[in-house]
């Protein structure tokens, strides 16, 4: 970027991009109990329907792979969001169960390209030594999703329908597609170079290299651990932990208040001591809440709010030197192939674990959940994985060979 000032004003549209997309993924996992009682779906329906997001996302990140680094990026980026924008709003539309499923999986084919572009922009334009404190601003969108996002979203579901967010994600998506076509700048430095001998030409190139490989095993280890236990968090503390469904806004506001601040404080030490070492800490402080939140009885409302915030703060913060991570483990000319490759592993990783899950646990006549211990128990066994395996990750394009970094 030529300026701080146009830096800034990069990331905070890129951030604004990613605020509709992820509230767009966010909000049907804490609709959970309104979705399963207004449509009469048992748990195994309501695994599927949000896996069918990912899975799509998962077929469209492959479809990405073979032409994105042939676009410029800004022009690419702009119209998937607005084909996003309208999908969603056929959610919002949707009479029926298997509607509505049908347009998930549409946004999920759109809503999982916004993720790889975003983060390809900010690859392409930080600096490597900026890149996990830009990837923590961009990533404060996760925590503005959580703070007011998902209980505004809950609020106008309870008292207009769950068919009001997704209408509501929608013209917010035409807004930050009015202002991205005025603050994104056009991005063609990978456009250089010989032609490629066919679409998936680049993608066989990322392929062949064993520290791609490598890297996309480390990222679905990663989301795999989160999203096995993430679906049911809300339907947990509904039948089993006793917080009632008025009470559900008050957990994501004071989590997503606090990751609002840890997102970039993380990415600051990330930056400041090393990426690799500050996603180790924080990934090792983060088994703790993963035991917590699937073993959880009925405790009183601060509880449950103590014990998801952790969860919210270091389940989500060790995603940001992770991305910083996974984001410069390609070659520049290939980073758009590699993130959409990486999009589909991780879109593929969340609609296993979700689905996994969705078999795992049951609800009885009661309205509990049976299985959300083993649910804990497998995230922890990823988690655990995937720190050990990130040291073997290497980066390209940092600008000195420090060692773990």
């Amino acid at each position: 970027m030529s300026s701080p000032r146009k830096e800034r004003l990069l990331l905070l549209t890129l951030a604004g991009i990613q605020f509709c997309h992820i509230l767009d993924f966010m909000i049907v996992m804490p609709l959970g109990p309104i979705l399963m009682r207004d449509l009469g779906l048992d748990a195994h329906e309501f695994g599927l329907l949000v896996a069918s997001y990912s899975f799509t996302a998962a077929i469209s990140g492959v479809l990405m792979a073979t032409f994105v680094d042939r676009f410029e990026r800004k022009r690419f980026l702009l119209v998937g969001f607005a084909l996003f924008a309208l999908a969603t709003l056929a959610c919002g539309l949707a009479p029926n169960y298997p509607t509505l499923i049908l347009a998930r999986g549409i946004a999920g084919a759109f809503g999982g390209l916004m993720g790889a572009l975003v983060q390809t922009i900010v690859a392409d334009a930080v600096p490597y030594e900026r890149r996990a404190t830009a990837t923590g601003f961009v990533s404060t969108a996760f925590s503005i999703c959580t703070v007011l996002g998902v209980p505004m979203s809950l609020w106008l579901a309870n008292w207009l329908g769950w068919r009001t967010p997704f209408i509501v994600i929608a013209v917010l998506s035409c807004v930050a597609i009015l202002i991205g076509l005025r603050v994104l700048p056009e991005l063609r430095q990978h456009l250089g170079g010989a032609k490629r001998a066919h679409p998936f030409a680049a993608m066989a190139t990322v392929l062949r290299d064993a520290n791609h490989l490598r890297t996309l095993l480390l990222s679905a280890l990663i989301i795999f651990s989160g999203f096995t236990v993430i679906p049911y968090i809300t339907v947990y503390a509904v039948g089993n932990v006793g917080i009632s469904l008025h009470d559900i806004p008050i957990i994501y506001f004071v989590g997503g208040g606090a990751t609002l601040f840890t997102a970039r404080f993380v990415g600051r030490l990330a930056d400041a001591h090393g990426k690799v070492e500050v996603y180790r800490l924080v990934a090792i402080a983060a088994l703790l809440p993963l035991v917590l939140v699937t073993h959880m009885g009925p405790v009183p409302l601060w509880g449950w709010v103590a014990c998801t915030t952790a969860f919210f703060v270091l389940v989500s913060g060790r995603m940001v030197p992770a991305m910083a991570i996974i984001s410069s483990a390609a070659q520049p000319r290939l980073r758009g192939t590699f993130m959409s490759l990486n999009a589909t592993v991780q879109s593929v990783a969340m609609g296993l674990a979700t689905m996994l899950s969705g078999f795992i646990v049951t609800v009885d006549a009661g309205g509990k959940i049976t299985g959300y211990p083993l649910v804990g128990y497998v995230a922890i066994a990823a988690s655990v994985l995937a720190i050990a395996y990130v040291s073997r990750i290497v980066i390209h394009d940092q600008p000195t060979p420090a060692a773990g970094n």
